[in-house]
C-alpha cells in the first residue's frame, strides 16, 4: 500500500501499487500545479479526509474537478464529474519521491495536441 498527503496531512490518498507510469501535463492548469499524475479506477483509490478538508474546482467543459487541500492547497487528486468515466487521477507529487524516481514519466502535450511528446 502507498500513502501519500498533502503538506498538513488533512488529505491521504492510499492505492494499492505504484501505476505503470506517470504524466506530467503542460495544458493551462497542469503547468501552473506541476501535477504528477497516476491514473486509477476510483474503485482502487482510497481517499482519507474530514469534511471539508478538499475543495473542487471545475472549469471548461465540466468534465472534472481537480481537487485541492482546503488548508494548505496542495492539489491531490482530480475526480471525473457525472458518469464519464471511472479513471480519476493522483498527483504523486504528495508521495515519496522514491516512487515518482522509480517510475517511467511521459510528457503528455495537453496545451495543444493532447498527444504525448516522447
Amino acid at each position: 500500500m502507498l500513502t501519500g498527503s498533502c503538506h498538513c496531512g488533512a488529505v491521504k490518498i492510499q492505492v494499492e501499487r505504484k501505476p505503470r507510469r506517470l504524466t506530467s501535463c503542460n495544458c493551462s492548469i497542469c503547468r501552473r500545479h506541476a501535477g504528477l499524475w497516476g491514473y486509477y479506477d476510483k474503485s482502487r483509490v482510497k481517499i482519507v479526509a474530514r469534511r471539508g478538508a478538499i475543495e473542487r474546482y471545475v472549469w471548461g467543459d465540466k468534465c472534472l474537478a481537480l481537487c485541492r487541500c482546503a488548508t494548505c492547497g496542495c492539489v491531490t487528486h482530480w475526480q471525473p464529474i457525472g458518469r464519464i468515466s471511472s479513471r480519476m487521477g493522483v498527483n504523486f507529487r504528495n508521495f515519496d519521491p522514491s516512487v515518482a524516481e522509480s517510475t517511467r514519466v511521459r510528457r503528455l502535450d495537453g496545451a495543444n495536441t493532447w498527444r504525448f511528446l516522447d
